[in-house]
């Protein structure tokens, strides 16, 4: 078995999902009391957050790269970065390690690909779902992406970094985010792209009429293929 390098900590309540459900699919896959082989380095939030509010990404690729190091000393087999936006920085990380980095996109393109969807909606911070950095990835497998608009876009950035990133789940803002998930595939998305390590924790399958792909489910499901593969 490898071992997983997990950068978390943005936020730390999405890094416990990380853990559970790697955990939970090692112990599936090799039963008895087997569990991951895996190191967790969890960074301040604040001091992230702050870098990008501030637009400081190198900094914030910094902090993470240094991350990076500590767990390729610390022995891991390859990183995982456990959270969609920061994904923004990967190439700065990366130019600090060796070692591969399994990328959220690209593990969530697989998905969306072996449904056979061809358009797909998106949720997640602003950056996300404003930014290239992600949806290239996806866009790059022929797979278009719709968004939300303006208002929306800004109203579930506050519902991640003011609620979700607290741990609050407010039935409110799940029902907001269930009538934008259906103005998406009245536009004629196939399926909804759960951007965001954090919403997963507030909007389910049962929230929606199409398939949903929880990032955090498809991302720690990939790590463990990686660590048994």
């Amino acid at each position: 078995m490898k071992t997983i390098g997990l950068i978390g900590g943005m936020s730390w309540e999405s890094s416990a999902e990380y853990y559970r459900v790697i955990n939970e699919e090692v112990k599936k896959r090799l039963g008895g009391l087997h569990s991951a082989k895996c190191i967790l380095y969890s960074v301040d939030f604040d001091e992230i957050e702050r870098c990008q509010s501030q637009n400081r990404w190198d900094q914030a690729g910094e902090i993470l790269g240094e991350a990076a190091v500590s767990l390729e000393h610390a022995g891991v087999d390859f990183i995982v970065i456990c959270t969609n936006t920061m994904h923004k920085v990967i190439d700065v990380i990366q130019k600090k390690t060796s070692l591969p980095i399994l990328h959220i996109a690209d593990e969530t393109a697989v998905k969306i690909l072996n449904q056979g969807f061809k358009k797909v909606g998106l949720l997640g911070t602003k950056y996300t779902m404003e930014q290239d950095f992600y949806t290239s990835r996806i866009k790059d497998e022929n797979i278009e992406i719709l968004i939300p608009g303006g208002q929306e876009r800004m109203t579930i950035n506050q519902i991640i970094f003011n609620e979700l990133c607290l741990g609050k789940t407010v039935e409110a803002s799940r029902e907001y985010l269930k009538a934008v998930i259906q103005k998406l595939v009245a536009e004629g998305a196939e399926g909804i792209i759960l951007g965001c390590t954090e919403i997963g924790l507030l909007i389910k399958q049962d929230d929606a009429d199409v398939p949903l792909f929880d990032t955090t489910m498809i991302h720690a499901l990939g790590a463990v293929d990686k660590a048994l593969s």
